[in-house]
């Protein structure tokens, strides 16, 4: 089945520079590389800035529906009235309106981040919301076989079109059993990836559920982020930490890390993994 499409983007996610390149026994040489772009989105709810992030301009609805459902300023898509984009000299501006009463709720609980390539902790001024519990998962009956993680991830770094011009960015897919890789989104930044496809499958009006791909490594946030999207499983190719460990415990989430091609290594709920 093919892969759910990205957005198109308000600005250029990748341009050419020229670069010098130098090999031992080879000497210097001229050329070109490919590179993604990094720029500044502020992230805007009823006219207040709630977070600036360093990211790849794509997908920048899918973001900020992302970004508003993972961090807890809405509950559901249906709490955004309208999202409007607008590009100036310094950044963009992902302008989100919220229903009427949620942007009282909102003020209550405001928190300015401004961080590097996508930090989602940056600047918090709080502890417990930094380390709110984690959506919990509804028992299911997911089972996959060790083989066909191998296999997820592969078709992940395949999908990977900003990837493979740049090796510069990251990525985030959801893959099920029966439709494979259905959807992907990359970004400079991991978490921003994972946000973007969080309101992908939001915008869409998709169910729930699956497995979550990332190329990145697992930290607290982004078990946290993957929770909102309903994954029974997440498979990362870093290592996760202990705190990340402990999160996906407690949300009932089988973790997966370390995963090369040859083989991972499972972390939680070891049940939902069927070895051969």
């Amino acid at each position: 089945m093919a892969v759910e499409a990205p957005a198109t983007c308000p600005v250029m996610s990748a341009v050419t520079v020229r670069r010098s390149q130098w090999k031992q026994g080879l000497g210097p040489t001229s050329g070109e590389r490919t590179l993604p772009e990094e720029m500044a989105v502020a992230l805007v709810h009823d006219a207040s800035t709630t977070a600036v992030m360093m990211a790849t301009p794509a997908d920048l609805e899918d973001f900020a529906v992302g970004f508003s459902l993972s961090e807890g300023v809405i509950d559901r898509i249906e709490e955004i009235r309208s999202i409007e984009i607008v590009e100036s000299d310094l950044g963009v501006e992902a302008r989100i309106w919220l229903a009427a009463g949620k942007g009282l709720s909102l003020a209550k609980r405001r928190r300015r981040l401004a961080g590097p390539t996508g930090c989602g902790l940056c600047g918090i001024d709080s502890l417990s919301e930094a380390l709110r519990p984690p959506r919990q998962l509804p028992p299911d009956d997911l089972r996959i076989m060790a083989e066909s993680l191998l296999m997820a991830m592969n078709a992940l770094s395949r999908a990977q079109r900003l990837g493979q011009q740049t090796r510069a960015v990251h990525a985030a897919g959801l893959w099920t059993p029966t439709k494979g890789l259905i959807s992907i989104r990359e970004d400079v930044g991991r978490h921003n990836a994972l946000d973007k496809l969080v309101g992908a499958r939001a915008r869409a009006g998709a169910p729930v559920g699956g497995v979550v791909l990332l190329t990145s490594r697992v930290s607290v946030e982004m078990v946290q982020k993957a929770a909102v999207l309903g994954a029974s499983i997440l498979c990362a190719v870093s290592a996760p930490t202990a705190l990340a460990i402990r999160t996906a415990q407690a949300a009932g989430m089988t973790l997966v890390a370390v995963a090369r091609s040859d083989g991972f290594e499972v972390f939680s709920h070891h049940e939902r993994v069927v070895f051969p």
